[in-house]
């Protein structure tokens, strides 16, 4: 069970951006995994290592990372024992030796770090998610509840809405009927897009969700047309729960201080209670990102206002990292944390983080990014934690859909 080699490879995530693919070999097995990369990133998020200087696929090349795996890691890691995750995620981060992985890079970390636990339970003769259970000590299996992106906003689009992502959020136990209602209820949002905007309007952004050309630009209108597919396609509110993705760094000016959407600048308290406001018409159940990450004292008086009831989800102003998440928990920032392996870069990492949002008996949602593969290893790290939650995106597009199925697989494998 000794690694004997480890190599990287080019491939392209879903914008037709390159990415990094790494195959940890070890005498009988093989584990890969590829490496997903957002459209915007937090400010403490993990460094993704590519080729600025180059030309090659417009600067955004990955040929320095591929070189770190297929080099310095190789050669630090022939040997080890492929089942000590701990071990090797240390020596990562010793061998890379910056606060922010930005000598290797994170993608080249993480690429390893994913892979090994992949030949780990190929050696084991067990299906991913029980090995990730097992290195988290955890016995407990539920099916985690899907939040759907079904219109996207923001960076995501070519859309005239600030708000990044609207949600559909089904409140059913097993994960067959969630599966169900969205693909039912996405494609009635379709039905409905193409009547009112055009069939244009349902082409879809980064993540499958429709991106409707609205001539009115108000953030209330997605969440209108939203709930009208939920009775179109035969649901109630009491079954689909409403969210939000509101991304804030993206439409913040941190020059004027100010929160630009509906054609109108917000202040933090003005933005604040507009977000008061959606959540009383449109029963809102969970709120994403709803300010920009440094504006703190929105983030604290939102919370005091709101957590009993909703999930305020923190994504850019934590990145996954547990010395964050420990200063959002003892100063009440929100309730959630947004679980992104590549935002921290290491399996050992991203266990501890969940580990320590649980603590403080937060919820937990594992997400995909905008740029993602067609690799489904967060499915499987969904299920192996026991996460609350799961963010893929729209029921639309092989590297969504691929993450979907790959839950509905491990029901079976499991049953």
């Amino acid at each position: 069970m000794e690694i004997k080699e480890i190599k990287a490879i080019r491939v392209l995530d879903s914008r037709g951006v390159p990415t990094i693919k790494t195959f940890v070999k070890t005498e009988n097995e093989t584990g890969s995994a590829s490496i997903p990369s957002g459209t915007s990133a937090g400010l403490f998020e993990a460094y993704e290592l590519r080729d600025t200087k180059s030309k090659d696929y417009f600067n955004l090349d990955v040929s320095k990372a591929i070189k770190n795996v297929n080099t310095v890691i190789n050669k630090k890691l022939k040997g080890k024992f492929v089942l000590d995750q701990e071990d090797i995620d240390n020596t990562l981060l010793e061998l890379d030796g910056t606060d922010n992985k930005s000598r290797l890079g994170a993608n080249a970390i993480l690429s390893v770090s994913l892979a090994v636990s992949r030949a780990a339970a190929n050696e084991l003769s067990m299906p991913l998610y029980q090995y990730i259970s097992r290195l988290n000590n955890n016995n407990n299996f539920k099916d985690p509840t899907p939040l759907s992106n079904i219109i996207n906003g923001g960076l995501h689009s070519g859309s005239n809405i600030a708000f990044q992502e609207y949600l559909i959020i089904p409140k059913f136990k097993e994960i067959e009927d969630s599966v169900k209602s969205m693909s039912e209820i996405y494609h009635s949002l379709k039905n409905i897009i193409s009547k009112e905007y055009g069939p244009s309007s349902t082409n879809v952004g980064f993540e499958g969700g429709f991106v409707p050309n609205f001539k009115d630009v108000n953030e209330e209108n997605p969440l209108i047309l939203i709930e009208k597919a939920i009775k179109d396609a035969g649901y109630t509110r009491k079954e689909i729960g409403l969210g939000l993705d509101c991304a804030a760094n993206s439409f913040y000016n941190e020059k004027e201080k100010k929160y630009f959407l509906n054609n109108k600048n917000y202040s933090s308290s003005e933005l604040l209670d507009y977000y008061l406001d959606l959540i009383k018409k449109f029963k809102i159940k969970s709120i994403e990102d709803p300010f920009f990450e440094k504006d703190k004292k929105a983030w604290q008086e939102f919370s005091k206002k709101v957590s009993s009831s909703i999930n305020v989800v923190g994504d850019d102003l934590l990145v996954t990292n547990p010395a964050l998440i420990k200063d959002a928990i003892s100063k009440k920032y929100c309730n959630s944390l947004l679980l992104k392996v590549n935002q921290i870069g290491t399996l050992t990492e991203s266990l501890n983080a969940f580990n320590i949002s649980k603590k403080a008996n937060w919820k937990v949602i594992v997400s995909h990014r905008s740029g993602e593969t067609e690799d489904n290893y967060i499915s499987d790290l969904a299920y192996g934690i026991n996460a609350d939650y799961v963010k893929f995106g729209a029921p639309s597009r092989g590297e969504r859909t691929s993450k979907y199925n790959r839950l509905l697989e491990i029901k079976e494998i499991k049953s």
